[in-house]
């Protein structure tokens, strides 16, 4: 089993997982983190940490959808391993409907 993340971390993205991966499996796009599942180790510490509640096990229903936008991007995303700056309107997106649909990007993080 590894993690996932979802559609809640767009335009989100706190970070507070990064700070807790031992392995530092996260890649940061533009506006979301993707976990690589090559490199969970299925630890399980990042999925309390999100404010967000936007990482599950991939077992969870959710993750069925994203899991494959994880593997995708952990290939082409820069990684990270400590918290950045969480985007200043954060909490107006926190649990809105329909975020990959409307608003996903693809591009990288600028780092």
């Amino acid at each position: 089993m590894t993690y996932v993340v979802t559609e809640a971390c767009i335009k989100c993205k706190y970070m507070d997982c990064v700070e807790v991966c031992p392995v530092d499996c996260f890649y940061e796009g533009e506006n979301m983190l993707v976990i690589h599942p090559d490199e969970c180790i299925d630890c399980g510490v990042c999925e309390p940490e999100c404010p967000a509640e936007a990482i599950v096990p991939d077992t969870d229903a959710t993750a069925e959808k994203f899991a494959e936008v994880n593997r995708e991007y952990s290939q082409s995303w820069p990684n990270i391993t400590r918290k950045g700056e969480q985007p200043a309107d954060a909490e107006q997106w926190k649990g809105k409907p329909n975020k990959f649909a409307e608003h996903f990007s693809k591009t990288p993080a600028k780092r």
